[in-house]
């Protein structure tokens, strides 16, 4: 019998050239994010050893700050990613190599101005006050914030060339960097841990550093080869294309900071209510389990700039086929959850050892929550790529709304605890659960009109 006719390799490989440019992105992707997770995890196992908990708390919490500045690019990352897909669908290349150096003139403007301000207000900032931790460490994480500031300021304009390849439909690529980065600073910390004693601003230099290095890298090569015809030029600067970038851009950045409060602000709040060592158990937990979201999420972001260009074309019929293929798909990753969930508690003892207690509640509630987002991205990502993003936007601005006087009733009535936080995110979030499938409906049998057509 020939085995070659009971499965055809290459026959996956066939068909519509975006599923065809998909499926490769997805399996790569898979190979690259099942890397990353292996080193996320021992790099955490590492970086507890090298540190301590109560450390670890404090880098975690500092860190967790940094996301808060990701505002500053004002929606222009997610709106260069649609515009620029929009281009190299209709291959107009002189109008893609304008909107990449715009993005980048106006996004290395705004940094600059925001990165001499922190300057300056670090001065001022009592770091010890903000992470409830003591005051002799004052001076250490005053320099810990200059050097891990800094050099996230500088990532944050050389990290354009992850969204360029986004919207070339090459996210495996891009995703790529981060594992190369991850695997260099799985190295420097080993090497650390046996070569100095525990030291914040160490990890602070391996961390900041490395992600920078290889985002430079990758950028002069890719500009020099595959993306030379659109690499950003002064001569191409054209501050009159920064309203198509802005005005899809900033409706992305609201629903950003939207996540930045749910997520950034749970940190904070563990350390204020609860102590920075409380922190650690719960982002053991809510890394372990967003697991689900990261395997999901590599199969559905190759479709984001797909959706584009077939909605550029009006493939309706493709958009149709994928949006039933991803939903089957979620099944399967929420059984995987479920999995996941049961074997939980062996896990951590496997992972982190018997010094940090995870409760049983805590996992389900976060496995909950990675449920519940999964099933709203499969919808999310289609108006994501077709620009009809302004319920999203609306529904963001009320989860924002809700969320904390949530957390504070569920912490200071009915003393939840820690649980409270993955409680609030799920409640003030069922509202997109609902209307996103509704809208796309609407929208994909024609029948989208005003808002539901934003």
């Amino acid at each position: 019998m020939n085995i070659k006719k009971i499965i055809n390799y290459n026959s996956f490989f066939e068909g519509n050239i975006r599923s065809v440019k998909a499926k490769k992105n997805i399996i790569a992707s898979f190979l690259i994010k099942g890397i990353s997770i292996i080193i996320g995890f021992l790099l955490v196992r590492l970086t507890l050893d090298y540190l301590d908990q109560t450390r670890y708390g404090i880098w975690l919490t500092l860190s967790s700050f940094l996301t808060w500045f990701t505002f500053f690019d004002i929606g222009l990352g997610n709106g260069l990613r649609n515009k620029l897909a929009e281009a190299l669908a209709l291959k107009d290349y002189n109008l893609a190599k304008i909107y990449v150096s715009t993005t980048y003139a106006i996004l290395s403007l705004v940094i600059s101005i925001v990165a001499i301000a922190f300057v300056v207000a670090n001065f001022f900032i009592n770091w010890t006050v903000i992470l409830n931790t003591d005051k002799a460490l004052a001076p250490q994480l005053s320099q810990l914030a200059l050097i891990v500031f800094g050099f996230f300021f500088l990532n944050f304009v050389i990290k354009l060339i992850g969204v360029v390849l986004y919207a070339d439909q090459r996210p495996a690529l891009a995703n790529s960097f981060g594992s190369i980065a991850n695997m260099i600073i799985l190295i420097v910390i080993y090497v650390l841990t046996k070569t100095t004693d525990s030291s914040l601003i160490y990890l602070g230099w391996t961390l900041s550093i490395v992600p920078v290095f290889v985002l430079m890298l990758a950028s002069i090569y890719l500009y020099s080869t595959d993306y030379k015809s659109i690499a950003p030029s002064f001569k191409y600067i054209n501050f009159k294309y920064s309203r198509d970038l802005l005005d899809i851009g900033v409706k992305f950045l609201v629903i950003q900071i939207v996540g930045l409060i749910v997520y950034q602000t749970s940190n904070i709040i563990i350390t204020q209510f609860f102590g920075p060592a409380e922190v650690t158990p719960y982002n053991i937990a809510y890394r372990y389990f967003s697991t689900i979201n990261m395997v999901f999420t590599v199969i559905l972001m190759p479709f984001w700039s797909a959706y584009t260009d077939a909605w550029v074309n009006s493939d309706i019929s493709w958009i149709k086929n994928i949006i039933k293929k991803t939903s089957k798909i979620w099944i399967g990753t929420t059984l995987l959850g479920m999995f996941m969930l049961f074997f939980s508690n062996d896990f951590f003892r496997l992972w982190v050892g018997t010094k940090i207690h995870i409760p049983f509640q805590l996992s389900l509630l976060l496995f909950i929550y990675f449920a519940s987002l999964n099933f709203e991205s499969i919808y999310n990502v289609f108006l994501n790529g077709v620009s009809k993003i302004k319920i999203q936007l609306i529904l963001s601005v009320v989860q924002a709304i809700t969320f904390i006087p949530l957390v504070l009733v569920f912490i200071k009535i009915f003393n939840l605890g820690i649980f409270s936080i993955p409680l609030a995110m799920v409640l003030s979030n069922l509202y997109g659960i609902i209307l996103s499938p509704v809208q796309y409906n609407l929208i994909i049998h024609g029948k989208g009109r005003r808002i539901w057509y934003q």
